[in-house]
């Protein structure tokens, strides 16, 4: 009973495709058919498979109907993260998602066990600039107006964040693994209300994803940090092969 990750899948079958660098990059090509592939080599049916948000761009339920047919045939049980570009998810109705939608689970206010671990999560958030550059090319400033907006949405988000994890600590799980879709610490931070909530709560892992595209795959903590393993799951970074996070 094994758990896996990945993110990022972008999914376009039923709607237009919004980021078209896909479209060139050689990453991302066939990678539907790379990922099912990979899945069906390594998944079980008992196994959980934790999809880490940016699963469809169809802004509603008809046009993302054929890309949750495509999550639905992969290996395992389906758990869903919230990300930024999944517009048909509205946070305040992930309840009435999970009682319309068969055949997988959304993440968001509450909680998956799986054996004695809890997952736990939200979509997350990092401010992510404008920022404003020096002759050296060093960061000397940023759009304070931006950054006042990124706050609110961050705290709106740890709130979110630790309503699952209370949760499940209700029920009696002290085995957490975190998942968020944007990474839990921006490119000028090493540390964030994120990271500390994890160490608050004891949580074994921190699993990610929205990174994606290689000069972005450093922008936040990987490995091992105060006891805690963060991981980037971003499918293009994965190569489309689920990363195994707990046997």
């Amino acid at each position: 009973m094994s758990i896996y990750a990945i993110g990022d899948l972008h999914l376009h079958f039923g709607c237009e495709l919004k980021a078209k660098d896909q479209l060139t990059d050689p990453a991302w090509k066939n990678h539907e058919e790379r990922l099912y592939r990979y899945c069906v080599e390594r998944i079980h049916p008992e196994d959980t498979l934790v999809l880490v948000g940016d699963h469809s761009f169809g802004k509603t339920m008809a046009e993302c109907k054929p890309d949750f047919d495509y999550i639905r045939s992969l290996p395992g049980k389906k758990v869903l993260i919230r990300g930024n570009h999944d517009m048909f998810w509205d946070a305040k109705k992930t309840a009435k998602l999970n009682r319309e939608i068969e055949g997988m689970t959304f993440l968001q206010g509450n909680y998956v066990a799986v054996g004695n671990v809890a997952l736990v999560g939200t979509k997350g958030f990092t401010f992510e600039g404008p920022y404003y550059l020096n002759r050296r090319g060093q960061v000397a400033g940023w759009d304070e107006e931006k950054k006042e907006h990124a706050d609110r949405i961050i705290e709106r988000e740890l709130d979110r964040l630790e309503a699952s994890f209370r949760m499940a600590q209700e029920d009696g799980f002290t085995r957490f693994l975190m998942f968020l879709h944007y990474p839990p610490t921006n490119i000028l931070e090493s540390k964030s209300d994120f990271t500390w909530m994890a160490e608050r709560y004891g949580a074994e892992q921190v699993i990610y994803a929205h990174s994606h595209g290689e000069a972005r795959f450093h922008d936040s903590i990987q490995g091992m940090n105060h006891g805690i393993q963060y991981r980037l799951v971003s499918g293009d970074y994965l190569r489309w092969r689920p990363e195994q996070i707990l046997e």
